[in-house]
C-alpha cells in the first residue's frame, strides 16, 4: 500500500485547525486503547485540497460502533446514533460531526444500492469507496500520525483534477448508481476532469439510477445546483444521458430547428448562460432553480408563424405549472417550488415593459405582483438577456437598467411593495353599511385600481374620499343584482 507523509499530519497540537483538534483526541483515544483508527475519505480529501470540512470520517480496524460509544463517552458526548447493520456510528462534538465505521468489503443485490456488508481490512475498505480521490487514509495515532495510505493514486489523481473509481467503474456504477451522480456532483464542486472510462461507465449504466430513491436523486440534484458553476454538472448530465432520467423536462431544451432562415437559440444553452450567471451574484438555490427552470416549457410551446418565425407563447404561465409538478416529484419544499413558479409566471413582465413602454401604473403593477421577490425577479431578468451580439446585449442592458431606475423612483414615491387597499374591508361594512361579502372585495379592488393607476395616491384619506365617491354607484348596482347588497348565497 503506497504512503507519504503529509505536513499538515505533523503539526504540533498549538497550530492545529479546530477539525484537526478533534482528529488529534480521537488519535490520542485511540492510542491509549490500543486500536488502529484512520481519518478517511472526505476529511482526508478536503484537508490535502486545503478545504474546511465539518464532517470527520474515520475507519476502525475491529468494532466501530464499540469504539465511537467509548470515544463519545470519553469526550463527555451522550447521544450516540448507531447503524448496526452496516457497522457505524456517528455522534456530533464541538459542532462536527464524527462517524466510525468498521473497516468492511461489501457486496449488492442486483436490485437494490444497499450492500450487505462483512468486517474486513483496511485495504478492503478503501477499495469499496467510490472515487480514488475519496480513498485516502490518514494515520492519526501517534505512531503513525500524518502517514497518508493511498493505495489508488488518490493524492495523484487531486493534483491532477481528475475523478475516477478504485475498481471497475462498471461494477462500481452498476453495485451503487447513485454514485453517477456524485462523480458528476465532484466534477463540478471541484471543477474536475472526469476520467474517459468513467465516463462512458455512467452513459452505460445510467438507466441504474431508476433505482435509487428521489430523495437521494435531489440531494445531489442541488448540491450541483449550489456549485460555484453549476452548468459543469448539467452539460455533464446532459453528454452522457443522465439529464434524460433526472430531469427530463431540462433534457427537452437541447437542440435547434431552422425553417428557411429561422432558426432559435438552443434553450439549454440558454439556460445554462443564464444559471452560471445567477449564480456569479447569488448563492441563493430557490433563485438558482427559477433560472433552470424558467424556460422549461419553451420546447411544449414552440411554434413556427410565417413571416414572423419561431415563437414559445404562453410558456411563462405553463412553465409555471410544470415547475408545480416537477417539484412534487422532487420532493422539493412548497415554499420553494411557489417562488420558482412565480419568477417564471412574471419573467417576461419587465422586458415586456421596456418594449411596449413605461407607464407609472404598468410599473406598480409589476411591483405588486413581484411583492417581497421583485430583487429576486431583477436578477433573473437581468441574467435572462443574452444574445451572440454584443452590441445587442448592450442596448438590452442598458434599457432594463433605465426600467430598473423608473422602478426605484416609483417604490421610493409610492411604497407599493406591500401593497394592499389602505381602507380595511371592516370600513367599508361600517360607512356603507354592508355585511361581508363579494361588494366588499369589490370596492377594495375598485381603490387598489384607482392607486395603481395613478388616479389616487397611495395613501388612506385619499382612498377614503375614493371609497365615498363610488360607494352609492357599486350599492345601487348590487342591490339590482339577485343577492341583493352582495351577501354571500346559501
Amino acid at each position: 500500500m503506497a504512503s507519504a507523509r503529509t505536513r499538515k499530519g505533523l503539526a504540533t497540537i498549538d497550530r492545529l485547525t479546530p477539525p484537526q483538534r478533534v482528529v488529534h483526541r480521537i488519535g490520542k483515544f485511540a492510542e491509549d486503547r490500543g486500536i488502529e483508527v484512520y481519518a478517511v475519505g472526505g476529511y482526508v480529501r478536503d484537508l490535502l485540497l486545503g478545504k474546511p470540512s465539518k464532517d470527520i470520517d474515520f475507519v476502525v480496524v475491529g468494532d466501530g460502533i464499540q469504539f465511537a460509544r467509548e470515544a463519545a463517552q470519553h469526550l463527555g458526548v451522550r447521544h450516540v446514533v448507531v447503524y448496526p447493520k452496516f457497522g457505524t456510528a456517528s455522534f456530533l462534538y464541538r459542532g462536527y460531526k464524527l462517524e466510525f465505521v468498521t473497516a468492511r468489503s461489501e457486496r449488492y443485490r442486483e436490485n437494490s444500492r444497499k450492500p450487505e456488508v462483512t468486517a474486513s481490512s483496511l485495504e478492503d475498505d478503501l477499495a469499496r469507496r467510490d472515487f480514488t480521490i475519496n480513498a485516502l487514509a490518514l494515520g492519526i495515532r501517534t505512531c503513525d500520525c500524518g502517514r497518508l495510505l493511498d493505495p489508488f493514486g488518490g493524492r495523484k489523481d487531486l493534483e491532477l483534477g481528475i475523478i475516477r473509481t478504485p475498481l471497475d467503474p462498471v461494477v462500481t456504477f452498476h453495485d451503487d448508481p447513485l454514485r453517477i451522480l456524485r462523480a458528476i456532483r465532484f466534477a463540478t464542486q471541484l471543477e474536475f476532469t472526469i476520467e474517459a472510462g468513467t465516463e462512458e461507465a455512467i452513459r452505460t449504466e445510467r438507466e441504474r439510477l431508476r433505482i435509487v430513491s428521489q430523495e437521494r436523486i435531489t440531494e445531489e440534484l442541488l448540491k450541483i445546483l449550489a456549485a460555484r458553476k453549476p452548468s459543469v454538472g448539467f452539460w455533464l448530465m446532459a453528454k452522457t444521458g443522465v439529464l434524460e432520467i433526472v430531469l427530463p423536462e431540462v433534457a427537452e431544451m437541447r437542440g435547434v430547428e431552422q425553417i428557411g432562415p429561422y432558426h432559435h437559440k438552443d434553450v439549454f444553452e440558454h439556460t445554462m448562460k443564464v444559471l452560471d450567471r445567477i449564480a456569479a451574484v447569488s448563492d441563493s438555490l430557490p433563485l438558482r432553480y427559477a433560472a433552470l427552470l424558467h424556460d422549461v416549457a419553451k420546447p411544449r410551446t414552440k411554434a413556427f408563424r410565417e413571416g414572423v418565425g419561431w415563437t414559445f407563447h404562453g410558456h411563462d404561465e405553463i412553465g409555471a405549472r410544470m415547475i408545480s409538478n416537477i417539484s412534487r416529484r422532487l420532493r422539493l419544499p412548497n415554499e420553494m417550488s411557489r417562488f420558482a413558479e412565480k419568477l417564471t409566471r412574471l419573467h417576461l413582465r419587465p422586458i415586456a415593459l421596456v418594449e411596449e413602454g413605461v407607464t407609472d401604473s404598468a410599473i406598480r403593477r409589476l411591483i405588486v405582483q413581484a411583492g417581497e421577490d421583485l430583487e429576486s425577479l431583477l436578477t433573473l431578468c437581468r441574467a435572462d438577456i443574452t444574445s451572440r451580439n454584443p452590441k445587442r446585449v448592450r442596448q438590452h442592458l442598458a434599457n432594463f437598467e433605465r426600467l430598473v431606475q423608473r422602478i426605484r423612483e416609483v417604490e421610493e414615491k409610492d411604497r407599493m411593495r406591500a401593497f394592499q387597499s389602505p381602507v380595511r374591508g371592516d370600513v367599508i361594512m361600517q360607512v356603507c353599511n354592508i355585511p361581508p361579502g363579494p361588494t366588499v372585495g369589490k370596492l377594495k379592488k375598485m381603490i387598489e385600481e384607482a392607486i395603481l393607476d395613478g388616479k389616487i395616491p397611495n395613501e388612506y384619506d385619499a382612498a377614503f374620499q375614493y371609497l365615498l365617491q363610488i360607494k352609492d354607484e357599486v350599492l345601487r348596482e348590487a342591490q339590482r343584482q339577485p343577492n341583493g347588497t352582495g351577501r354571500e348565497g346559501n
